[in-house]
């Protein structure tokens, strides 16, 4: 039987990464997971990504996780919004109310995926998949 939900998958090797102080992390391919790791590379939360392919021939995604002078990581928490068995959507006046701290928010909108504050930009609602901080 196949996965339920990937990016909350994506999202527990994380934050598990995280917990146990590992530099990397491998993550099963696919475009949403890789828009992803793009979106948070691009705000700062993960050093960087790397596409990879086994002997399988199976593609994966190597996470680098970023630490700072502490050791602490950068991600503080992160969250799964929009879920496979409880689907939300916001408009682009509501995507605020999502908000807290200094956090950012990754919409999957008609124009692609985006962080809040480029959906703002380009007046666009859509489904909130997650929250970082």
């Amino acid at each position: 039987m196949g996965m339920v939900d990937p990016i909350a998958d994506m999202l527990t090797r994380i934050r598990n990464a995280i917990m146990a102080r590992h530099e990397s992390l491998d993550v099963p391919y696919s475009h949403m997971k890789f828009a992803i790791s793009k979106i948070l590379k691009e705000e700062g939360y993960i050093r960087n990504y790397k596409i990879f392919v086994d002997e399988a021939r199976k593609k994966f995604i190597k996470v680098y996780v970023s630490y700072d002078e502490n050791n602490e990581s950068v991600i503080t928490g992160l969250k799964r919004l929009s879920k496979p068995g409880r689907r939300m959507y916001v408009k682009v006046d509501d995507i605020a109310k999502l908000k807290h701290r200094l956090s950012v928010v990754v919409l999957s909108t008609s124009k692609g995926l985006m962080t809040d504050r480029n959906a703002k930009k380009n007046k666009t609602g859509g489904e909130p998949l997650l929250i970082v901080w």
